[in-house]
């Protein structure tokens, strides 16, 4: 049997990063509905932030949506978690940078203070009873005995799963598939976030997937920050045929497809009914 494992689409969130990409508040809920419709296990809807005009756009897929898990992604601030957690969404994705080049000279931090604000931030979702995924930002240049320990350390507070980042898009397929083999040995569940600086996104998503990687995050047409994400349907359509993954390419195909109308600014939805 094919090892089965889940996808997790961050077009709304990552998607929106790209140049020239601004979804409103109705074109989110209309494919956030769509990548329900098809079968996506996990759908990042966005970040909230209580500034932004139609933020209330999340309570609306999570009434209507039928059985996609529905996510918000939060900076490690122990107040955006406590706002995200307040819209009541399934799961809250915690961006924690762990490399030394975003702690040290990106927030001016040391890992003790990443240790401690991230307790302090799982304890905040726990108070809501709403459970969270680590992002462990730039974790392709961090150190590996870093990870792991972080990764210890948060499995002892309930912490499920982890999202291995490769932020900056540098890694290659025989480091991913390393590095998949290093992080399962904590026993946590992983889920894999590419980048495609180096065009290897679909690539490394695709050697990790088949390494143990439990979760593959993507994004439709893959747009995103800088050189984009991994392209969902090239990795649907290429994984297909070795694992199970509970969503066809025929499916991701039509999702562009909306998303190119979306683009070209075709008829939104009425998003009242």
């Amino acid at each position: 049997m094919k090892r089965r494992i889940k996808i997790v689409d961050t077009t709304l969130r990552d998607g929106e990063q790209c140049p020239g990409i601004v979804f409103s508040p109705s074109d989110k809920i209309r494919l956030a509905l769509y990548l329900d419709s098809i079968g996506i296990h996990e759908i990042e809807a966005g970040i909230f932030d209580t500034g932004t005009e139609g933020c209330n756009y999340i309570g609306e897929i999570m009434k209507r949506k039928k059985q996609a898990i529905i996510s918000v992604w939060s900076r490690l601030n122990a107040g955006d978690i406590e706002e995200s957690a307040r819209q009541k969404p399934d799961l809250i994705h915690i961006g924690t940078p762990v490399s030394y080049s975003q702690i040290y000279n990106k927030l001016g931090k040391n890992k003790k203070w990443i240790e401690n604000t991230l307790q302090e931030c799982i304890k905040v979702a726990k108070d809501y009873n709403i459970p969270i995924t680590v992002g462990l930002e730039d974790a392709s240049r961090a150190d590996v005995a870093f990870l792991t320990s972080l990764i210890r350390l948060i499995k002892q507070q309930g912490v499920e799963v982890i999202r291995l980042a490769d932020t900056v898009g540098v890694l290659f397929p025989r480091r991913a598939r390393t590095l998949i083999q290093e992080i399962k040995q904590t026993g946590i569940q992983v889920e894999v976030h590419e980048h495609n600086d180096f065009g290897m996104a679909v690539a490394n998503s695709m050697v990790m997937a088949l390494a143990g990687a439990d979760m593959v995050d993507g994004t439709l047409l893959g747009i995103g920050e800088r050189a984009g994400n991994c392209n969902l349907y090239e990795f649907v359509h290429g994984a297909n045929r070795k694992l199970e993954l509970g969503v066809t390419s025929q499916d991701i195909r039509k999702a562009e497809d909306l998303l190119k109308s979306i683009m070209a600014g075709g008829v939104r939805d009425d998003t009242s009914d």
